[in-house]
């Protein structure tokens, strides 16, 4: 194993959630005025925590997000907290087959609440103990900043020099390399196109991977 300890981002790449979460926004968006696909709302609004998705938002549209989005949004995820959302596919495998001993950690721009739903749902929810870190929460600055990566890494107590760092979105990647840990792109979940692995080697992602057993080798597992 080449490094000390792994951090996760969740959507994207544990669970298949941003296709599924950015087409409900290009549906608002589109219903509402501003027609919209999915694959811009991913590159506009992917990896943003709460507070920098808002203000992205109303720049998309130019003006406030009117209380209907925020009504849809919440409808939207009571729906996904209910129903659960399935995993990147070899996520599961990858996670389980990791050396009990090596130190890991999920970093995401979500809720530790949702984190843990989507972990319960697709059965990881011993994988990482109390080591699910929040950028709304356990942090004042989240994606792209690299505030969360190296709070992770603290709480871990690993360097995070030492730390190869899982993330799909531009969002991420930008905080990931900035952090010093080594970036992994990973292009594994339905949300990624063509295009996905050039904008993240242009980020300066050390490595892409297109599945997990393409991770498993770079990290020499």
């Amino acid at each position: 194993m080449r490094f000390a300890a792994l951090l996760f981002d969740f959507d994207g790449v544990l669970i298949e959630s941003e296709y599924v979460g950015n087409k409900q926004i290009a549906d608002w968006l589109t219903a509402n005025g501003h027609p919209t696909t999915p694959e811009v709302a991913m590159r506009e609004f992917m990896g943003l925590g709460a507070r920098d998705f808002h203000d992205a938002l109303e720049r998309y549209i130019d003006g406030p997000l009117p209380e209907s989005f925020h009504t849809e949004r919440q409808a939207e995820d009571e729906r996904v907290m209910r129903d659960g959302v399935g995993e990147v596919a070899g996520a599961v495998a990858f996670v389980r087959a990791l050396p009990a001993t090596l130190p890991r950690a999920v970093v995401s721009s979500s809720s530790s609440d949702w984190i843990r739903r989507h972990l319960a749902h697709i059965d990881l929810s011993g994988e990482f103990g109390d080591h699910i870190y929040s950028g709304r929460e356990h942090v004042a600055r989240g994606k792209p900043a690299p505030d969360l990566y190296l709070h992770a890494a603290a709480a871990l107590g690993v360097a995070i020099t030492d730390c190869a760092i899982i993330e799909d979105s531009p969002v991420g990647a930008t905080g990931a390399v900035a952090s010093g840990g080594y970036v992994i792109g990973l292009c594994a979940g339905s949300h990624c196109d063509v295009a996905h692995a050039d904008r993240l080697r242009a980020i300066g992602a050390d490595a892409i991977a297109s599945s997990f057993d393409e991770v498993a080798r770079l990290l020499a597992l």
